[in-house]
């Protein structure tokens, strides 16, 4: 069998695009394009005291978050809130109810996994809405339309 010729793509400390969504700043590192679009991969950096999307659901993607520093915390409609920190590792698999903020004094930075790809454009859609304004309820969902996500009523 013939291995096919497929160069690795490397993205240095503090390289990637840039996506800005109000206070949050997202790092680009695989937007699906050296993938064929089966993955991609952000690392998110949260302020202190922000909040995260309106609670939803994804009808197309599974999403993994790994807690590089501070505290996540993860909220499910109807069930306890998880905090995650530094090192704590979340899944979150189709059609699972969820958000995320950060309740505490300090950044939070997180790795995260999309997959399939095609979520990384939820982000650079959602950025541009928010372009140089607050990060609303109203332009989560209108971006979410666009990218099969649900949002999901508080009990």
């Amino acid at each position: 069998m013939e291995v096919p010729d497929r160069p690795l793509s490397f993205v240095p400390a503090k390289k990637g695009d840039i996506i800005t969504i109000g206070p949050m700043k997202l790092r680009v590192l695989e937007d699906g394009s050296n993938t064929d679009n089966r993955l991609s991969s952000v690392e998110l950096t949260i302020p202190p005291r922000v909040r995260g999307p309106p609670p939803h659901w994804h009808e197309m993607h599974d999403e993994t978050f790994l807690v590089t520093k501070g505290t996540l915390r993860f909220h499910v409609p109807g069930k306890p809130d998880i905090d995650a920190k530094t090192g704590d590792y979340i899944v979150v698999p189709i059609k699972s109810p969820h958000t995320f903020s950060n309740p505490t004094d300090e950044e939070t930075i997180f790795f995260n996994t999309l997959t399939p790809a095609f979520y990384i454009n939820y982000f650079k859609l959602l950025g541009q809405f928010v372009e140089g304004g607050e990060m609303t309820p109203e332009a989560n969902q209108k971006a979410m339309a666009y990218y099969a996500t649900i949002p999901v009523a508080e009990p």
